[in-house]
């Protein structure tokens, strides 16, 4: 008996495998500069699928969307736009306000 999709996935230890995998096309240019960003976009959307009781087949269709909509997030925009992970996220994030310390001048000696 064949493995399931997910175990398969699991199994996978490339991009280009996970579009193998599950038949999407994709331009290796889009892939070379942002698969990592790709693979964690396309967690994020599946962290939200319920996969109880589905078929094999119905996972593999759910999984390829997933994976076609992560990848056309990058084809449209960069990973810097996209702020996949916490790093790039941090980067833009607004600073708090750094107040100087005020010392008095008694207390220096």
């Amino acid at each position: 008996m064949a493995d399931g999709i997910l175990v398969q996935l699991n199994r996978a230890s490339a991009a280009e495998e996970f579009f193998a995998l599950l038949g999407v096309d994709y331009d290796p240019k889009v892939v070379n500069v942002a698969r990592l960003h790709i693979l964690r976009r396309m967690g994020q959307y599946l962290a939200g699928e319920d996969f109880s009781g589905a078929t094999d087949e119905t996972v593999a269709v759910r999984c390829k969307t997933v994976l076609e909509r992560a990848y056309a997030d990058f084809v449209a925009s960069t990973p810097i736009d996209q702020r996949v992970f916490k790093v790039l996220k941090d980067a833009v994030a607004p600073q708090p306000k750094q107040t100087p310390t005020l010392v008095q001048i008694g207390t220096l000696k």
